[in-house]
């Protein structure tokens, strides 16, 4: 396997890793600014209030996306596989 391959594999992987992880980190990313002005306006600064409303966010969008990323993984994976021939030589 030639360095051109490596590098195209680690780019597909590093692709594929974004697309899973971006609705969860845009989640996240989202809760944690709302809870954050919240806290602002209100002037309650609890440090709780911003992690249990992010981890509930977060499960919940993790149990949403689930079938769409499992299938993200698995397509990737038999492409993997499919073209594992060209990378033995």
């Amino acid at each position: 396997m030639g360095p051109d391959q490596t590098v195209e594999m680690m780019r597909r992987l590093l692709v594929e890793a974004l697309l899973l992880s971006a609705p969860l980190l845009f989640s996240a990313c989202l809760i944690s600014l709302l809870v954050s002005l919240v806290q602002t306006l209100t002037g309650v600064q609890e440090q709780t209030l911003t992690a249990v409303p992010r981890l509930v966010v977060v499960f919940g969008v993790a149990m949403l996306a689930l079938p769409w990323m499992i299938h993200r993984m698995v397509a990737y994976s038999i492409h993997l596989f499919q073209d594992f021939h060209r990378y033995l030589g």
